[in-house]
């Protein structure tokens, strides 16, 4: 069995589970960045703040800056100051002095506020000089990053639980969509719909459930087929019945009501009756013998055995039964066979012959030829009876069919011969099948592997 739903599967959880996991922390660090900026109004009142402090600073009104500084702390319950820096060289290369000449007491406000620190940053606001500068330790109320622990956890925890359960929906339709269908058509075919398939619903769909489908269809057209075929074998026996109990019922009646006959007449009326039920034990043992083979499709492939010595044996019980028939063999000396079973090839084989005999008129042949093939033997039965019509020739491996017109029914047979020989040949792995001679008659031909 292939395993493409099984790598489908592997492939899609495998897939879509790391592409989860590597947009969620896409999206987790562009939305922290994010949230880690100083919001505009922020940044446009520490700018207003620095350009207070800078004016005051400018103008030399330091008691005036001082008071600004205390109510702007006391308010905004945060500490502030202005203070001037200057970095000066005292050794090393100055060809890149540019870049140590400045100061850094605190953050710009261009940067990122670490979400995850629990103190406020000090927030630097430098003067136009580049000297001085407006420290004040961020406000809590322009403290960025108020929503991102509900973020996290929605990024971390609901958004993979709703993705993973839309991947299960999805997954779960993939997988119960013709599981739904094999359901539907297992309840169809429980109500009497044999007809029902479900591979063609399933489209070009090629996995483990496609194969599943595939093997309900095998079993639905076998078991199907096997009811069908009981059912008309029951209607053709309760039909084939019917004639020889009427006989029965009529010589029975007979054997009542004429107490007083003399005793030539009793005795044909009792061999009536003993020729009657004889007729329905056959029609009946062929008739479950049959059913049974339909049923159970034995392999009876358990024996080694010589089919020129099985040949012989039915050619010689025929002879004995049709004496007014000739029977001309063209056997080899020897053809070995494995696997097979002479109860059932001798049956079929003598149910062919028999069959062959009875369609030959008296004073006619029938030619048995056994010849060797690629990988078997092949029996050729020929008889010279009236043949069948070509659109018969698989018809008549049917139960109880007869072709009226070309070869008329036998008395003592009920169509089961042919049926019954193609069920026996079948177990043994054998065929048989069946063309009009081109002088006329019918030539049964069978085939047998020699293992």
């Amino acid at each position: 069995m292939s395993r493409r739903l099984f790598w489908r599967l592997c492939l899609i959880i495998g897939t879509g589970v790391v592409a989860m996991f590597y947009l969620i922390n896409l999206a987790i660090s562009q939305i922290e960045s994010d949230m880690s900026m100083l919001s505009d109004d922020s940044v446009a009142q520490l700018h207003h703040w620095r350009d207070t402090a800078e004016s005051l600073t400018r103008a030399g009104k330091l008691e005036e800056l001082e008071n600004w500084l205390s109510a702007l702390q006391q308010k905004e319950q945060t500490w502030a100051a202005v203070a001037a820096a200057q970095v000066r060289h005292i050794a090393g290369n100055r060809s890149r002095r540019n870049e140590y000449t400045g100061y850094n007491m605190g953050r710009s406000v261009e940067w990122q506020v670490h979400l995850y620190f629990d103190n406020n940053p000090i927030m630097e606001l430098p003067f136009a000089d580049g000297k001085t500068s407006l420290l004040i330790e961020l406000p809590e109320r322009m403290r960025p990053g108020s929503y991102w622990t509900i973020t996290r956890i929605t990024l971390q925890v609901l958004l993979p639980m709703l993705l993973l359960i839309s991947l299960s929906v999805v997954l779960y339709q993939h997988i119960m969509h013709p599981l739904k269908q094999l359901d539907a058509a297992t309840r169809a075919f429980s109500k009497g719909n044999f007809d029902v398939r479900v591979k063609e619903q399933l489209g070009t769909r090629d996995d483990e459930l496609a194969q599943l489908s595939e093997t309900f269809d095998r079993m639905a057209d076998h078991i199907g087929d096997l009811i069908l075929r009981q059912r008309q074998l029951i209607t053709d026996l309760s039909h084939e019945l019917r004639t020889p109990l009427t006989r029965l019922d009529i010589a029975t009646e007979n054997l009542i009501s004429g107490a007083k006959t003399d005793s030539a007449a009793l005795e044909h009326k009792l061999a009536r009756v003993h020729r009657e039920s004889r007729h329905i034990r056959r029609l009946v043992d062929d008739t479950l013998t049959l059913s049974w083979l339909d049923n159970e499709t034995p392999d009876l492939r358990n024996e080694s055995l010589d089919l020129v010595d099985l040949l012989q044996v039915v050619i010689d019980d025929a002879e004995f039964e049709y004496p007014d028939r000739a029977i001309q063999a063209e056997l080899p000396e020897h053809a070995m066979i494995d696997n097979s079973n002479h109860r059932a090839l001798g049956q079929a084989i003598e149910n062919v012959l028999r069959n062959a005999l009875r369609y030959t008129p008296p004073g006619g042949r029938v030619i048995v030829r056994l010849c060797l093939v690629d990988s078997g033997y092949r029996i050729q039965i020929t008889d010279e009876g009236p043949g069948v019509p070509d659109k018969h020739l698989q018809a008549i491996f049917r139960p109880f069919f007869r072709v009226e017109a070309s070869r008329p029914a036998d008395t003592d047979g009920f169509g089961l011969g042919l049926a019954l020989a193609q069920r026996q040949l079948s177990s043994v792995s054998a065929e048989i099948s069946a063309q009009n001679a081109g002088s006329g008659g019918l030539v049964m031909s069978i085939f047998i592997p020699q293992s």
